[in-house]
């Protein structure tokens, strides 16, 4: 087995939204649809569309075999074999046979896409049997959509919203959507208030609200303050969309740990809390204000208001107030 093909899978690592997963990278670093401004593996060397076969369906099968059964000899737990590679994912086009063959290890399959070639019927057919898939939404306008993503001059904005239509009206396992934040690019309440306004339509199990917080592509890109990730996530919220922030804390989200501050970061890293959250969750926890004042003190969590209420974020590593 060459050193190449013991690239074809990764992990199990732990991941916020799919618990352990093991990686498959079935795509040549970096070949991509899209060269994203805050990649966090670089720019991206080959741009393409045209879908080909990178790696033998059998050796991403043999390999992912092989690292399914080394975790259960460590009994580390596999919750998701996921397609997350270096570039993107359903540039593959002998995508669907993986995923068929991988389905026989009887754990669950995730595929991570930008969603760009959405608008060719093979690609959503290769993706049927997939149980999670995850789909980038950045912008719904298209000028904002060339900023931030920077596709190939090929590819259409309007093809690829209506093929990700199509594909969230057919596909019958979990829908995700992600959407990354850059300071200044498609941060507006405008802008965001479209993503919202088409991810309803879709219908997703859940949507991400990210930022970066590894070094991107470009050097100037920055994330958005606190207080426009929580206008983000309220503009969500307010159409009915179930919606989660991806900040970058390591922490147990939602795990009772004994310790009141890391749950309270853990939380609000992950869902901004309103004032009277806060005060019952103290409550249930045995404690009192005091530690929402130390954890603000501390510049750990930030206080914010929207509409009439007050709200409470875990503070940006690196962020001054």
């Amino acid at each position: 087995m060459t050193d190449n093909n013991r690239m074809l899978a990764f992990g199990p690592i732990p991941s916020r939204r799919l618990g352990k997963s093991l990686g498959i990278n079935n795509i040549p670093p970096k070949i991509c649809t899209y060269s994203c401004i805050y990649c966090q593996v670089g720019r991206t060397l080959k741009m393409q569309v045209e879908r080909n076969a990178f790696y033998k369906p059998e050796e991403i099968f043999e390999e992912v075999k092989k690292k399914v059964r080394d975790a259960k000899t460590k009994k580390e737990p596999i919750d998701f074999l996921t397609f997350a590679p270096d570039g993107e994912a359903t540039l593959d086009i002998n995508l669907g046979r993986e995923i068929e063959l991988l389905k026989t290890l009887g754990i669950k399959i995730a595929v991570i896409s930008n969603a760009s070639l959405f608008f060719i019927q093979d690609v959503r057919e290769d993706l049927k049997d997939a149980d999670w898939v995850s789909v980038k939404l950045d912008a719904i306008s298209d000028d904002v959509w060339h900023k931030i993503d920077r596709p190939h001059k090929h590819l259409k904005h309007k093809e690829i919203l209506e093929g990700i239509i199509d594909f969230s009206h057919n596909f019958k396992g979990e829908l995700m959507t992600e959407t990354m934040l850059i300071k200044g690019i498609n941060d507006k309440p405008i802008e965001l208030k479209r993503i919202a306004d088409f991810i309803v339509g879709l219908a997703p199990k859940k949507s991400y609200i990210s930022i970066p917080t590894r070094p991107p592509a470009e050097k100037t890109v920055q994330p958005p303050d606190e207080d426009t990730i929580n206008m983000a996530y309220q503009i969500f919220k307010e159409k009915g969309i179930a919606t989660e922030c991806l900040i970058g804390y390591e922490g147990n989200a939602f795990a009772f740990t004994g310790n009141i501050e890391e749950d309270l970061l853990s939380i609000t890293s992950v869902h901004p809390m309103r004032e009277e959250g806060v005060k019952a969750f103290l409550k249930k926890a045995g404690a009192d204000w005091s530690v929402i004042r130390k954890l603000i003190d501390d510049n750990k969590l930030v206080e914010l208001e929207y509409g009439d209420r007050k709200f409470y974020i875990r503070k940006l590593s690196g962020k001054k107030h």
